[in-house]
């Protein structure tokens, strides 16, 4: 696997992660008791996407960091998975 070919599938799983986790820790402006003026009490009270980014980032490199270890590590590929997932 080439450094652009890594680069490619860690972006891939970076962005599937944000959106999975985008929505924990999201806190909406009723449950904080601060509506905000012309705004619904439904939207979030702040972005938070410095922490967003942070978590969705270690997520991805720990999904990344196993994908390596598995492929790299062990030699799985594409053609192992008949052997891997049970027959039904």
């Amino acid at each position: 696997m080439s450094w652009i070919s890594g680069a490619a599938i860690f972006f891939i799983i970076w962005w599937v992660v944000l959106f999975g986790t985008l929505p924990f820790g999201v806190r909406t402006q009723d449950e904080d008791n601060d509506v905000t003026l012309g705004t619904v009490a439904s939207a979030p009270r702040g972005p938070h996407m410095l922490r967003a980014f942070l978590r969705t980032t270690a997520i991805s490199a720990l999904i990344f960091g196993v994908f390596l270890v598995l492929t790299r590590g062990y030699g799985f590929g594409f053609d192992d998975i008949p052997r891997v997932v049970p027959d039904f």
